[in-house]
C-alpha cells in the first residue's frame, strides 16, 4: 500500500490520478496510524515552503517522514522539504537531504518559475530503471536544490541544479512525474516496486 500525505499543500488530485492509471494501492491522509501501515509514502507538494513546514511539524509528520524507514517519494516542494534548508523564507527544513534550495538567480532571459519540459541528465537512481538519458520532464518551480553528493539526476536553468534526490530510503523528484508523461510514468512505477 502506498500513502500519500495529505497535509494541505500537496497537489493531491494529479498524484493520485497517477497511481490509478498504474493499478496502485492507495490512500490519502493525514493520520500518522494510517501512514504507519504503508510500504511506502509520496510527499506531494504545491506552495510555500514555511508554510507547509509548519502544516508538517504541527501535525507531528516532520519527525514520522525523518524515521519512517520505508521508501519515501518526495515531489517538488515534497523533495525541497526533505532538504536542510530554503531561501524560500528562511525555512529550516526536514534535513534528510544535505542541499540547500534556492531561488533561480534574476537572469533576463530566464522566466522564473521554472515551467515546462527539461531534460534530466546523470540518472543514477533506481527509480530511472528502463528511462533514458535525457529524457524530458514537467518542471514547475521557483526555487531549486543544489547539486551534490546525493544528486540522482541534474538539468540546467539558469544553473544546474537537482532534478532528483536519492539517499537511503529517501527519493525526491523537483519534476512532477505525474505529469511527465511515459517517462514520468515509469517513475512511478518504479517507486510502487520499491520496499517489495
Amino acid at each position: 500500500m502506498t500513502g500519500i500525505i495529505d497535509y494541505q499543500a500537496g497537489n493531491l488530485n494529479s498524484v493520485e490520478n497517477a497511481l490509478r492509471r498504474l493499478g496502485a494501492d492507495y490512500l490519502i491522509s493525514s493520520e500518522l496510524p494510517v501512514l504507519s501501515g504503508c510500504d511506502r509514502l509520496i510527499l506531494p507538494g504545491v506552495g510555500e515552503a514555511s508554510w507547509a513546514m509548519a502544516r508538517l511539524t504541527e501535525s507531528g509528520l516532520d519527525g514520522f517522514i525523518r524515521t519512517f524507514g520505508r521508501p519515501v517519494l518526495g515531489i517538488c516542494l515534497g523533495m525541497q522539504l526533505m532538504c536542510r534548508h530554503s531561501e524560500e523564507n528562511d525555512t529550516e527544513c526536514l534535513g534528510i537531504f544535505p542541499n540547500v534550495v534556492r531561488r533561480f538567480p534574476d537572469i533576463p532571459q530566464f522566466k522564473v518559475p521554472h515551467v515546462g519540459w527539461n531534460s534530466v541528465t546523470g540518472l543514477k537512481s533506481p527509480l530511472y530503471d528502463g528511462i533514458d538519458e535525457n529524457s524530458y520532464m514537467y518542471f514547475v518551480h521557483s526555487y531549486y536544490a543544489d547539486v551534490n553528493e546525493w544528486t540522482a539526476a541534474s538539468t540546467e536553468y539558469c544553473v544546474k541544479f537537482s532534478a532528483s534526490l536519492k539517499k537511503d530510503n529517501y527519493f525526491g523528484c523537483q519534476f512532477h512525474p505525474e505529469k511527465s508523461g511515459e517517462a514520468g510514468e515509469r517513475l512511478l512505477s518504479n517507486f510502487l516496486k520499491t520496499g517489495i
